[in-house]
């Protein structure tokens, strides 16, 4: 793994209801585009350094969401969907960014969407002027438990279990720690790779457990396509969905319709294109935010 290079500025909000840890990359007078990460409950950084590709053109601004990275918390409040729209909201305001063009990656692609719902009924502060979506997580339960039965046998498939005892009888755990816990990692998330070994080039991350659980919870038997959500939204949205991810190619596409937006299938990609396959993925990327320039 190429290593994450120290970001030009970084800080803590102020104006949330706990300190959000931010991180700014790139030129300043760059085009600002702020990241959100998926999870819930996971953390900026494994995200990097593959997107600091677009950092040539742009300003990247990425923040760890409230109850994980260094934004955690011994604060036992269930954290919500609705509290995770709140602090987007307040840092966008706080850190000024405008015109606001959002980069949302799996559950950040749905916070995305969720906040552009929100702005569009007046409930927010800002709006959001461009979006790009980035293997979102599914936009209804039904396609959620789809992608929940088919992770699952991925990672239960002979392949993966293979790869587990060929760890086990290795002696890693004694010889090397660290090692161990790495090739541990990447065992964990294999299922989410079109190649599971691809998965030694995304930086490790946590996910906060009950942050997880307490966000997932709070959107209930959601489904934002038959409640018409997504349709009273109307921003420039381009959707980018991995061929092979294991949440339904269909989700992204049905969301695109709604949002009347583009929509792009990397070929021979899972849930993690940036690291499976970054050229196209970046080109598409660069070629919808320099169209809307």
């Amino acid at each position: 793994m190429a290593p994450i290079p120290a970001p030009r500025a970084s800080g803590y909000t102020a104006t949330t209801a706990i300190p959000l840890y931010w991180v700014a990359y790139g030129n300043a007078d760059k085009p600002v585009l702020l990241v959100l990460h998926g999870g819930p409950g996971a953390h900026h950084e494994y995200l990097l350094p593959q997107m600091l590709e677009l950092t040539d053109a742009f300003q990247l601004v990425l923040y760890d969401q409230r109850g994980g990275g260094r934004s955690k918390t011994d604060d036992r409040t269930p954290v919500t969907w609705q509290t995770h729209v709140e602090d987007l909201d307040r840092v966008v305001t706080e850190l000024h960014i405008d015109p606001l063009w959002m980069i949302g990656y799996s559950w950040g692609g749905l916070l995305a969407m969720l906040y552009a719902i929100e702005a569009a009924a007046g409930r927010t502060k800002n709006h959001p002027s461009r979006m790009v979506l980035i293997d979102p997580a599914p936009v209804t339960r039904a396609f959620r438990r789809m992608f929940e039965n088919e992770f699952t046998a991925r990672q239960a498939s002979p392949e993966v279990g293979a790869l587990r005892d060929e760890l086990a009888a290795s002696g890693l755990r004694e010889r090397d720690p660290d090692a161990y816990r790495q090739r541990a990692f990447e065992l964990s998330v294999a299922g989410y790779f079109a190649d599971p070994a691809a998965a030694h080039e995304l930086t490790p991350f946590r996910m906060t457990g009950r942050v997880q659980q307490s966000v997932w919870e709070s959107l209930g038997d959601y489904d934002l396509l038959s409640s018409g959500q997504l349709h009273t939204v109307h921003v420039p949205t381009l959707v980018v969905h991995g061929s092979r991810d294991p949440i339904p190619v269909d989700s992204s596409a049905a969301a695109a319709a709604a949002l009347r937006a583009e929509m792009v299938v990397v070929e021979g990609a899972g849930h993690v294109p940036y690291v499976e396959r970054p050229k196209p993925l970046f080109a598409a990327i660069r070629h919808f935010l320099h169209a809307a320039d």
